[in-house]
């Protein structure tokens, strides 16, 4: 079996220069001994519909939902959009916890950061704090990371260049490592018995 803490990592955004796929990038070398982050391209997977869902689960989607449920625990950045998540960033889930019963989501550890312009997506992460409730994800609570004006927090490499950032990423992983490790140990305690 292996032990090393498997953490996928998902973008809001999708762009080729996003603020929030370099807090990713920058969280993989942040990440705790005994963990490994991947940052997932999800471009593939096309809008979520009921019908398409019934006849033809597409391709794109259950690799997805395969790989989040090979995972121990998820990480997502989100940028905000119109005060709420991406639009691509909620498909992703919906297709992810579909169809009813079977979803890859329930019970995953999360932890959500986000950049993006003065609150920093703030509004953007209460509303997926809302949706993980719905899908019975366990939440990293603390520390909330709204980095504002992102923009000047990385430098002219594109490395997140900002100290009290990268302690509060790093701080945010620890967290997401240790609920992942708990909810291993009594998973693999229930197996036990």
């Amino acid at each position: 079996m292996n032990n090393q803490l498997d953490i996928l990592a998902l973008s809001g955004s999708l762009r080729a220069g996003s603020f929030n796929a370099k807090i990713l990038s920058a969280a993989r070398a942040l990440v705790p001994v005994g963990a490994a982050i991947e940052i997932y391209d999800y471009r593939d997977v096309p809008l979520y519909d009921g019908d398409v869902e019934e006849t033809a689960y597409p391709e794109a989607a259950a690799r997805l939902k395969d790989r989040i449920r090979r995972a121990d625990a998820l990480l997502i950045a989100t940028p905000e959009y119109n005060f709420s998540v991406p639009g691509v960033l909620k498909n992703a889930l919906d297709w992810a916890s579909r169809p009813y019963g079977d979803s890859a989501l329930a019970g995953k550890p999360l932890a959500i950061i986000g950049g993006g312009g003065g609150q920093g997506t703030n509004r953007a992460q209460d509303h997926l704090r809302q949706i993980a409730h719905g899908l019975d994800m366990h939440l990293v609570r603390r520390p909330e990371i709204f980095v504002a004006n992102v923009w000047t927090k990385f430098d002219a490499a594109g490395e997140l260049a900002d100290p009290a950032a990268r302690q509060l990423v790093s701080e945010l992983l620890d967290n997401l490592a240790g609920l992942a490790l708990r909810l291993r140990a009594a998973a693999d305690l229930k197996t036990a018995a």
